[in-house]
């Protein structure tokens, strides 16, 4: 093993070598992680911090199941998925099962973008068409297609604004968007929020090729939608002739803790045509999917021109995605996310009861956030507030992160082993760092 280089030096050179739009965490004082076990992670002081930042080491940083399927299958052969190799159609078949029986067929590759990427692909080809529907604040990738989809890259500054192709459905945040549940007491807002994709689709030049959504959205702030919110919106898409597309890239694989799927908290009718799933798939190592059907499937190789993936599928990527399965089932991980979800909901309920900038609380399993107001009936966001309490969680030793349009929202996508204990030590602190926001 190379021998460590001094914090200083391991900065200087990423000011050097490392593009200055790569940002760091915590820029002012950042952190360097030398090694991560289960939700710590170690600084080259051998510090640990509990991790409520990092969605991508779902089963805990670095698992030794799924650690060592990837050193065997690393020892014996890893090569292009052009060969045959068992693991990636028994991986796909696994996975496969874990769907609506209609989504049945998968590709894969090895990243979210290149997951969403492929997905617009589809939906470009099977109608015909071009536009699409995203919403406000929502963001689907880093590649040129997906950047063309994300307000939250594309309405910042810097960005380039939207493309004619998109069209912006305001988000179905019910505490501070369009309409809000205080406004509008006896209405149903998820056909409230539906009517606004009907006056897109009125817009548009054709019809839609793809709505295209998380089904919790993250950076948007952590927004559970109204239940009936995707039921009406994919039928209007479905009328309509498009395509729906649920991006589970941050929220799957049993985040949700009662479902698998994040879509699937809405209703066994709520079934998107395109499922993308990436971050936690892997535990850390680079591998994604698209999960479709057999008619979208016949579509995009009805063009007769070839897709391949030099690294999708390989025999490592998919012993590791395999292996993260095993763990996800074996150590009842979707359970224990019901649980520990349910201590942090109820405590951040408790932390609203004491402090006035506690707004609202919301989440489902181990997909929570809280957002802090400077004044409960204005619901003005408190972004300070937010940056403070970061800064101290820090000082204790706890890495969490702020989101949504005024980053306000505290948070929470520690991986999945999280425990109660780690629960009452997150609490414990925003308690003590909230009463001195308050003073």
């Amino acid at each position: 093993m190379t021998e460590q280089l001094p914090k200083r030096s391991t900065l200087e050179l990423r000011q050097k070598h490392i593009g200055p739009s790569c940002k760091l965490f915590y820029r002012k004082d950042p952190i360097k992680i030398v090694r991560g076990k289960g939700q710590f992670l170690f600084d080259e002081n051998d510090q640990a911090y509990l991790d409520c930042i990092n969605n991508v080491a779902h089963v805990g940083h670095c698992h030794p199941h799924v650690v060592e399927a990837g050193q065997k299958q690393m020892e014996i052969l890893n090569t292009n998925s052009r060969f045959l190799h068992d693991n990636l159609v028994l991986y796909a078949k696994r996975i496969c099962q874990k769907f609506p029986e209609k989504l049945s067929v998968a590709y894969l590759v090895n990243s979210g973008s290149e997951a969403n990427d492929l997905a617009l692909r589809l939906a470009y080809q099977h109608t015909g068409n071009k536009n699409v529907i995203t919403l406000d604040h929502a963001y689907h990738g880093h590649v040129i297609s997906q950047i063309d989809i994300s307000p939250y890259k594309f309405n910042k500054p810097g960005g380039a604004g939207c493309v004619e192709t998109t069209f912006v459905a305001p988000v179905p945040d019910v505490y501070r968007g369009k309409y809000r549940d205080c406004d509008h007491p006896d209405q149903d807002m998820g056909e409230l929020y539906a009517r606004e994709v009907d006056e897109l689709i009125s817009k548009m030049k054709g019809g839609p090729a793809a709505f295209i959504a998380e089904s919790f959205q993250s950076c948007g702030g952590q927004i559970i939608f109204p239940k009936s919110y995707l039921r009406h919106v994919y039928q209007r898409v479905h009328d309509a002739g498009g395509l729906v597309i649920a991006d589970e890239v941050q929220v799957g694989f049993g985040r949700a803790g009662s479902h698998m799927w994040a879509f699937q908290t809405y209703g066994d009718d709520v079934v998107p045509d395109i499922v993308t799933i990436a971050k936690p798939m892997g535990n850390g190592h680079p591998v994604g999917a698209v999960i479709t059907t057999p008619e979208v499937a016949a579509s995009f190789g009805a063009t007769g021109v070839e897709y391949f993936n030099t690294y999708g599928g390989n025999p490592v990527s998919c012993a590791i995605a395999s292996a993260v399965l095993d763990v996800i089932e074996n150590e009842k991980l979707m359970e224990h996310a019901v649980k520990i979800g349910k201590i942090l909901i109820e405590g951040g309920h408790k932390l609203a009861e004491k402090y006035e900038i506690v707004g609202d609380v919301r989440g489902h399993g181990m997909f929570f956030g809280i957002d802090l107001v400077k004044e409960r009936k204005t619901r003005e966001p408190n972004t300070a507030a937010a940056v403070h309490i970061l800064a101290r969680l820090k000082q204790d030793r706890i890495l969490l992160q702020s989101d949504g349009p005024h980053d306000n929202v505290l948070k929470f996508k520690s991986p999945l082993v999280f425990n109660e204990e780690n629960a009452k030590t997150l609490l414990d602190a925003l308690d003590r760092i909230m009463a001195e926001v308050s003073v």
